[in-house]
């Protein structure tokens, strides 16, 4: 059969309604997509969430403001510390708390490693999807390494939890900080085998190259951040635009690409692995300068004080616990904060009524966002890129229905 008989046959089908998902291994979870198609090429396209919602927004009204910090370790999952540090500097905005600069270099340090991890996980999937599994091996390899650091300071391997408000859970220590240099020491080498054999490549350069585009007017429109946003030229990064923690205090770029398409937001990621290594370094050196200073703000009503400070009276201890249990309490406030965090801008939204929880929260989750653009940018492709545009975007369903 010719190439033009081909082409007529196509034409003279009906279009035809698809289910992709929700139990699907290319969707990144339970996502279902309601596909209208004319042979292979997508006329129309509509997600549909819902499928793993556990009302999070509604548990933080009943749970004291630290017990609700596990609960976000299961937002996207794969980068809790993120999500830790997101919502307790949150609720250290209302509080008024100015954090010690040790929790700063330390919180920084975990979360650039975070995004390295998810960024690797993002690497390995997607290049599965595309055929490439080498890459997927490679890339888990190394997160294995960074999820063994987090084992080692928290005592969990992935929903970790260690984020608290006024500090964290347990201090860094010289044997950590050790296996943490010399995961840096030997990271970079392997990205740069995973780039040589991906950049060179043909098959897979085709697959993303002018697939999935979207302009950067576009991407502001439909709300975009992260990756999504830079790869189409827009240079905004939370990280540096309106800087917390330690991002002021060490030498980075932001990374952007002006493509707009599904390479351009590899070319991203990949180059914000390589800047989150170089940050980590840094901040690595800042927080050997400061490992004798106190992690935790000393203040028992809100965190349990430095080890040296405790009272070894068994009242005090006992009247300590008691405190953590019934929940410290949090001035009547309103207030917004967000991070740069691996898929993009995650917002926690806080008012609070003067009581030890939240009167009403609310989360800005970047996947949940950036699945807006799965429509115009799958417009007039074919179903098979459909899988390379979902993987672009990285998107967490934990974190879509949360």
């Amino acid at each position: 059969m010719t190439k033009r008989v081909v082409e007529q046959t196509w034409s003279n089908l009906e279009a035809m309604t698809i289910n992709m998902g929700p139990q699907h291994p290319s969707t990144h979870g339970v996502l279902r997509i309601v596909l209208e198609l004319d042979g292979e090429v997508v006329t129309g396209i509509k997600p549909m969430v819902g499928y793993l919602h556990r009302a999070k927004e509604k548990h933080a009204e009943f749970k004291t403001y630290h017990q609700f910090i596990p609960y976000t370790d299961r937002m996207d999952y794969l980068s809790p510390m993120s999500n830790n540090t997101a919502y307790v500097m949150t609720v250290e905005k209302a509080l008024g708390i100015e954090i010690t600069p040790r929790c700063k270099y330390l919180r920084t340090l975990l979360c650039e490693l975070a995004r390295i991890s998810s960024h690797l996980l993002w690497l390995g999937t997607g290049a599965l999807e595309l055929g490439a599994m080498t890459i997927f091996m490679w890339g888990f390899t190394e997160r294995e390494k960074i999820y063994d650091i987090f084992e080692f300071i928290s005592g969990a391997r992935f929903t970790v939890s260690y984020m608290r408000v006024g500090g964290v859970c347990r201090a860094d220590y010289p044997e950590w900080r050790r296996r943490v240099r010399e995961f840096l020491d030997g990271f970079l080498p392997v990205i740069d085998e995973i780039e040589a054999m991906l950049n060179e490549n043909e098959i897979f350069i085709q697959r993303l190259k002018h697939i999935g585009t979207v302009s950067g007017p576009d991407a502001i429109s439909l709300g975009l951040t992260g990756a999504s946003l830079r790869g189409s030229g827009i240079d905004w990064d939370i990280r540096k635009d309106t800087p917390y923690l330690a991002y002021e205090e060490v030498d980075w770029e932001v990374a952007v690409e002006t493509a707009g398409d599904c390479l351009a937001r590899y070319f991203v990621r990949m180059k914000e692995i390589r800047e989150s290594h170089k940050i980590c370094r840094q901040v690595l050196d800042l927080l050997e300068r400061h490992a004798d200073e106190p992690v935790n703000i000393d203040n028992p009503k809100i965190i349990f004080p430095p080890k040296d400070n405790v009272k070894k009276s068994m009242e005090d201890l006992i009247h300590h616990f008691l405190l953590a249990s019934e929940g410290f309490k949090v001035p009547p406030a309103e207030v917004y904060h967000s991070i740069e965090a691996p898929k993009g801008e995650l917002g926690f939204y806080l008012k609070t009524d003067g009581g030890p929880r939240a009167y009403r929260l609310g989360i800005r989750s970047p996947s949940f966002i950036n699945l807006q653009g799965l429509e115009s940018m799958c417009q007039g492709m074919l179903l098979a890129d459909v899988v390379a545009i979902i993987a672009s975007l990285d998107p967490v369903l934990g974190e879509v229905d949360r």
